[in-house]
């Protein structure tokens, strides 16, 4: 659809190829600005928010993993409340703007600060797939808790880290609610936020268009002319925030299977 005329695809002509092939929306798409300051929004909530995310994951995953932690079960427990009970939309907007932190970047990275679920599949994988036994042995050569984390478990662990940087990064890429509740400045606002103006106000233009009833017949055609190209540009724009993914999901693939599937059998 993307590489099709507005035409032929508001008419529905399009199956399998394009029809009457165009670059058109491409070009609109490059030459409207908001989407690559969206796109450059979106890359840095996804880097930074990803990392951050990691950052609290693998640690707490690695402590949660350790049998002799004390009170394991009952922090296990404490995680997991928040998984199935939480304050609200609204208490949580408010605590977001009490912090200060409405119309800031901070505000889409630190409310996602930790997945529990990841945090779970984090805590598997280590009691599951890292043997005792090296730790013990690190123990007696006299290694810290730190260093048997760092010189142990990280290196083992490559497998679930891919497969946690996948899923955070995929959040944070998808991500649009948050910002629609926290995000109301323009050059804050991430990509698929962008997006989803661009489809609903055109959608929009025109329906007030045509209940307007005053254009006249060639204003009106220029007018859904318009609209169809916005409706052609839409494809166009929805495979430019998908293709970052789609290009970068084949090189952790192989993690991916391995990290999830490993744990699954072990557990």
């Amino acid at each position: 659809a993307s590489l099709s005329s507005p035409q032929a695809v508001a008419s529905g002509k399009i199956v399998w190829l394009p029809v009457e092939l165009t670059l058109e929306s491409y070009q609109q798409v490059i030459a409207y600005k908001p989407i690559w300051n969206g796109y450059l929004n979106t890359i840095y909530y996804t880097v930074v928010g990803t990392a951050f995310n990691m950052i609290l994951t693998i640690p707490a995953a690695y402590v949660l993993s350790k049998k002799d932690l004390p009170y394991r079960r009952f922090i296990t427990i404490l995680f997991l409340i928040t998984m199935y009970f939480g304050g609200g939309m609204v208490p949580t907007y408010l605590l977001v703007k009490k912090l200060g932190l409405i119309n800031t970047r901070l505000a889409l990275i630190l409310v996602a600060g930790l997945s529990v679920y990841n945090l779970i599949v984090g805590t598997t994988y280590f009691r599951t797939n890292v043997p005792e036994a090296l730790y013990e042995a690190a123990e007696i050569d006299g290694a810290s808790e730190i260093k048997k984390f760092f010189a142990i478990a990280l290196p083992l662990a490559k497998p679930i880290i891919a497969v946690l940087i996948l899923y955070y990064a995929v959040a944070h890429w998808n991500n649009y609610f948050d910002a629609l509740l926290y995000i109301s400045n323009e050059k804050l606002e991430p990509l698929q936020t962008v997006l989803r103006k661009v489809l609903i106000l055109n959608q929009n233009a025109l329906n007030e268009t045509l209940l307007a009833g005053t254009m006249s017949k060639e204003e009106l055609i220029n007018s859904a002319n318009r609209y169809y190209s916005a409706y052609t540009m839409k494809y166009s724009m929805v495979f430019i925030a998908s293709a970052p993914l789609l290009i970068a999901y084949p090189f952790v693939q192989k993690y991916f299977v391995k990290g999830v599937l490993i744990g699954a059998v072990k557990e």
